[in-house]
C-alpha cells in the first residue's frame, strides 16, 4: 500500500472536500478604495480626481489612461467610462490636521499612516476612511460628508458658496445601489449633451461673419451659393469656386471705378456671373 519510498499517504490528500470561501476584510477593503488609485492601485496624490461614479484617481494616471491608444490597453471596470478628462473632477480636499503620513524613521524609511484619513469634513470634522459616507460636488469639486449635506441644508456649496443641483451631488465609493443611479445619471447627462449638439443652431467661428447670400435671379430665383454648404449653383451648375473668383475679379473692378466693393453681388451681378461660368465651361 505504500508508494515509493515507503510513504503512505492519509486520507485528506486523497479526498478533497468542499473550498473554503475566502472571507474579504473589510477594513483591508476600505483601506484600499480610500487610500489607492482605482485605476493604477497606487497610493493616491494630489492632484485627486473622481469620476461620476464616485471612484478615487490620481490625475496623471487618468491622463495616462486616456493617452494610450495602444491595442494592449487594458479597459478595466474601474475606467471603462471614462472616455475624456471632461468626465472626472479635481477634489478640493481639506487636510487632517491629525493624519501623521509619511513619517521617517531614524533609518530613513517612510512609511503611510493608514490607521487615521488624510481628509476630513471640512464643515462637521468627519474623517474621511469610509466608515463615513463622503460625497463631491461635480460643479466646484469640494468634498464634505453626506451628514453635513443633510443637516446643513443649502442650495449652494458649505465650502466655496457655489451653487448646485441635486444632480451635481456624486457620492464617493458608494454602495451598489449608489453606483446604480449613478451610472442612469450619467448616461442621461451624456445623451442630453449629446442630442444638445446635434440639435443645437449652428453658430459662426469666434471673430468671423457668415458669408453673404448671393441670389441668382435665374429660374425663380435660387440661393447661388452660401459658402462650403451649397458648393454648385443650383440654378445653372456654376462651382463655388469659380462663381467666387469672378465675383472678386467683379468687386476689384468696381474698386478701381471708385464704387464700394464691399457690397455683395445681389441679383442680376450674380446671375450674370453665373450665365458667363456656364458659358465658359460649354
Amino acid at each position: 500500500m505504500g508508494c515509493d519510498g515507503g510513504t503512505i499517504p492519509k486520507r485528506h490528500e486523497l479526498v478533497k472536500g468542499p473550498k473554503k470561501v475566502e472571507k474579504v476584510d473589510k477594513d483591508a477593503e476600505l483601506v484600499a478604495q480610500w487610500n489607492y488609485c482605482a485605476l493604477s492601485q497606487e497610493i493616491l496624490r494630489r492632484p485627486i480626481v473622481a469620476c461620476e461614479l464616485g471612484r478615487l484617481y490620481n490625475k496623471d494616471a487618468v491622463i495616462e489612461f486616456l493617452l494610450d491608444k495602444s491595442a494592449e490597453k487594458a479597459l478595466g471596470k474601474a475606467a471603462s467610462h471614462i472616455k475624456s478628462i471632461k468626465n472626472v473632477t479635481e477634489l478640493r480636499l481639506s487636510d487632517n490636521p491629525a493624519w501623521e503620513g509619511d513619517k521617517g524613521n531614524t533609518k530613513g524609511d517612510k512609511h503611510d499612516d493608514l490607521q487615521r484619513a488624510r481628509f476630513i469634513c471640512p464643515v462637521v470634522g468627519l474623517e474621511m476612511n469610509g466608515r463615513h459616507r463622503f460625497c463631491f460636488l461635480r460643479s466646484c469639486g469640494c468634498v464634505f460628508s453626506e451628514r453635513a449635506l443633510k443637516e446643513i441644508k443649502a442650495e449652494v456649496c458649505h465650502t466655496c458658496g457655489a451653487a448646485f443641483q441635486e444632480d451635481d451631488v456624486v457620492v464617493l465609493n458608494g454602495t451598489k445601489e449608489d453606483v446604480h443611479v449613478l451610472k442612469s445619471r450619467m448616461e442621461e447627462r451624456r445623451l442630453r449633451a449629446k442630442l444638445g449638439k446635434v440639435t443645437g443652431p449652428a453658430r459662426p467661428a469666434p471673430g468671423r461673419s457668415p458669408a453673404p447670400l448671393r441670389v441668382c435671379s435665374d429660374r425663380g430665383g435660387c440661393a447661388s451659393w452660401r459658402g462650403p454648404a451649397a458648393p454648385r449653383c443650383a440654378g445653372h451648375g456654376a462651382s463655388l469656386s469659380r462663381l467666387s473668383r469672378f465675383v472678386r475679379e467683379a468687386g476689384t473692378s468696381a474698386q478701381d471705378r471708385g464704387q464700394s466693393a464691399t457690397a455683395p453681388v445681389q441679383g442680376g451681378g450674380a446671375d450674370r456671373a453665373c450665365k458667363a461660368l456656364t458659358g465658359a465651361a460649354g
